[in-house]
Order: C-alpha cells, then structure tokens, then sequence
C-alpha cells in the first residue's frame, strides 16, 4: 500500500505541470473533441513506458550497484532542479494559452497527435522511463508492481480530469495563483522525495 501510495505521489508530481501535452488535452477537452480518445491514449502511452521502466531499466540499475548509485545521485539531482524549477515558475506565475494551437477535428488525427506527445517528447522518457524507474528499482515483487499501478493511475485519473474536467479546470489554472499553489506543493513533493532516495542510498 505504501508503494502504491509513493507511486502515485511521484506520478502526480511529474505530471501535474504546465506543459504542451497537459495544454493539449485541456484543448480537445474544452472543445468536446474526442476527449475520451486523447485521454485514453495519453494514459497508454505513459502506462507503457511507465511499465518499461519498471521493469526493463529498473532491474538493470537494481542489478548493478554502479548504476544503482548514479541512478539514485542522478534522480536525486534532478528532483532537487525540478524543485527549484516549480519554485522559479511559482514565483514567476504560469498560465495556459489555450489559443496558440488547434485540436484536431478526426478522431484518428486525435489519436495520432496525442501519441505524439506520449511518445516524441523527450521529457516524458526522462519522467516515465528513467526516473519512475529509478523509484521503481527501489522496490521489489509486489511493491514495485503497486509502484507502478500506482503511477500509472497518477497519469489515468490525471488525463482524465483534464479532458472532462477541462472546462471548469481551465479557468481555475488561468488564474496565475492556481499555478503558483500547484508549483510551490510540487516542489514540496519532489525534494521530500529526493532527500528519501539520498538516505536510502
């Protein structure tokens, strides 16, 4: 239970934030465009690199004490500038423009883009694959497999809320103060989570 709960923390701390996948899915939920596919196949695409993670390169940095430590120094790290990250755009104030792209009209067109942002986007390899299974890597049998239904359910329940949610969520997350709770909780997340792979190490 604690390793699903762990999961599904650190899945909703990487992927709550401002984004061009997030402001996608907010688009084609405001404009009622096929918002059941782009959620959905948003939700496979992490669950499947999520898993890749897991169990492809979680076990290979598991199996090496060399890559364990560069793994959890390298996690450490970067959770420790995502931190400062989220602070630097709490201070600043984000917003989402929800006008400087257009959602596509067919559902394939839909499908196809939102593989896109699970899949061409460089940032999600680094959320899903490396660090979700640097996490995941501390974990064994069952724990790691809770691990990863719990992220997994952090991206599905995401998606999702913001694709059927996107209409109320939207001029919430307009508002610069929204963004700047949300970035200041997220930082909060991730350095807590940082300085527990430092002392586990």
């Amino acid at each position: 239970m604690n390793a699903a709960l762990e999961g599904l923390l650190v899945g909703f701390s990487l992927i709550v934030a401002i984004g061009a996948q997030n402001a996608f899915v907010l688009r084609a939920g405001l404009r009622r465009q096929h918002p059941l596919t782009v959620a959905l196949v948003s939700t496979l695409g992490d669950v499947l690199l999520i898993t890749l993670g897991a169990l492809g390169l979680g076990s290979l940095i598991a199996a090496s004490d060399l890559l364990r430590t560069l793994a959890t120094w390298g996690g450490a790290a970067f959770l420790f500038w995502f931190g400062f990250r989220s602070l630097h755009s709490a201070r600043q104030g984000g917003h989402l423009d929800l006008s400087s792209s257009s959602v596509p009209t067919s559902i394939r067109s839909a499908a196809l883009t939102a593989l896109g942002f699970s899949l061409l986007n460089p940032h999600v390899y680094l959320d899903t694959v490396v660090l979700l299974g640097t996490v995941a890597s501390r974990h064994v049998g069952t724990e790691r497999a809770a691990f990863t239904l719990g992220a997994s359910l952090a991206s599905a329940a995401w998606f999702f809320a913001l694709a059927y949610g996107a209409g109320r969520l939207v001029p919430l997350f307009q508002h610069p103060l929204a963004w700047r709770v949300l970035d200041v909780l997220i930082a909060a997340v991730v350095w807590t989570l940082a300085v527990r792979l430092l002392l586990g190490h």
